[in-house]
């Protein structure tokens, strides 16, 4: 797997997840720009992602559905704020009723990706995704969800797309 790291920062009201691949940066920007490759690894394996629409501009927005084991499926939306491909994004992510609008009572996460090359000859890349709450009750709910560990398996699924 090529998740390095998980870490939970309460105090910082912070999630940051770390990962390695060996392929270039731009090939894991794909797995980001490409509403067809994000939805097949976005979800943990559990909950599959489906994308509804996609604007990944700046002021754009992105609306998917999960769909779960027991055939729930939760939405949820980004509101995208900055893009630099092939190396940032920026977004705020949350949960959206069934017909993608953003769910007012939710958490709102604000999420940064940022790749950088590494490796002696530049061919691998590191991902830093890190989501910041607004409050420590929305990181403890998305906690409680378990969040991290989702975040874990979806990310998880990204080596195999990058074969």
């Amino acid at each position: 797997m090529t998740v390095t790291s998980v870490n939970e920062d309460f105090d910082q009201l912070n999630l940051t997840l770390a990962a390695d691949f060996d392929a270039p940066v731009e090939r894991v920007w794909q797995l980001w720009a490409d509403p067809r490759k994000l939805e097949r690894w976005w979800g943990p394996p559990t909950y599959p992602a489906t994308v509804d629409d996609f604007d990944l501009n700046p002021g754009g927005t992105v609306t998917y559905h999960m769909t779960g084991p027991e055939g729930d499926q939760p939405h949820g939306w980004w509101r995208v704020g900055s893009v630099a491909p092939p190396t940032h994004l920026e977004f705020t992510d949350g949960f959206a009723d069934d017909d993608g609008r953003p769910l007012s009572d939710s958490p709102k996460i604000e999420t940064r990706v940022t790749l950088t090359r590494r490796g002696t000859s530049g061919t691998g890349t590191h991902m830093e995704l890190s989501s910041r709450f607004r409050s420590q009750e929305e990181m403890r709910q998305m906690s409680d969800m378990g969040m991290a560990e989702g975040m874990r398996e979806a990310a998880g699924q990204m080596d195999h797309l990058l074969a």
